[in-house]
């Protein structure tokens, strides 16, 4: 039973192109507990067990093998991050100038993010992409995008969506790469240029995650939520709710 458990555990986790690593850091648990998971040597507890089923795509029967077709879709927080003034200066710089510079902030925002368990997925020019799942995601997609505000000195803009995304590999099977996908995402990158238009801050958060840092007693000694803005988006049906995030 167990070596069943660990065996699905383990591929449904290499078919999303996940690391143990990355599984530990969403459900806030060691990677020595995933690697036992997956060897069959112990079993998830019952209270991160619907999180890894949520986290892998599929249901908890699943993974207690009453099998369903996995699910590839998930709640969670999604950072989508990019720097001002990035263009003028990928004009002014050699490429391999460029790279060096785009990767003092991206080094320092993949630590941040996996010190909050997030998952980075990807770099784009000077545009970074994580996702937070699991316990407490949103609570820890703010602490990240506060402290990378705050402690990275480029000028960063950053946008918080929080809703069902897709996780998968895309392209070719030898070259493909987890990324994830959906309208969520999207309004992520939407909202950090919003952010860099009309907030002082740099920092840009629909409404769940501002209510959470309401409720937060740790988030209230970081930050302050500005007023609510209903902003249209050409590429987004409804309107968006979005607040902006003031570090103290």
């Amino acid at each position: 039973m167990l070596k069943e458990l660990g065996n699905r555990i383990r591929t449904q986790r290499e078919k999303r192109g996940l690391k143990q690593q990355d599984i530990a850091n969403a459900l806030d648990v060691s990677p020595q507990a995933v690697s036992k998971w997956e060897r069959g040597e112990n079993a998830p507890d019952i209270t991160v067990l619907k999180p890894l089923a949520r986290l892998l795509g599929v249901s908890s029967d699943w993974l207690l093998s009453v099998h369903e077709e996995p699910r590839d879709e998930f709640d969670a927080a999604v950072l989508a991050s990019s720097v001002r003034g990035a263009h003028k200066k990928s004009l002014a710089m050699k490429p391999h100038e460029f790279a060096l510079w785009a990767n003092s902030f991206f080094y320092p925002l993949t630590e941040i993010t996996l010190q909050h368990e997030g998952i980075p997925v990807k770099y784009m020019g000077d545009q970074y992409l994580c996702f937070f799942a699991g316990p407490r995601h949103l609570e820890r997609a703010m602490k990240a995008a506060i402290q990378a505000r705050t402690t990275i000195a480029e000028d960063l803009k950053i946008g918080l969506s929080c809703g069902e995304i897709y996780l998968g590999s895309v392209g070719h099977p030898d070259y493909c790469r987890p990324d994830i996908m959906g309208e969520i995402v999207n309004i992520a990158f939407l909202a950090a240029a919003w952010a860099d238009r009309h907030t002082q801050s740099g920092i840009a958060a629909m409404q769940p995650l501002a209510e959470e840092m309401l409720r937060s007693p740790s988030l209230k000694l970081k930050a302050r939520v500005g007023k609510r803005h209903d902003v249209r988006f050409k590429s987004v049906a409804e309107h968006v709710a979005l607040y902006e995030v003031r570090p103290c």
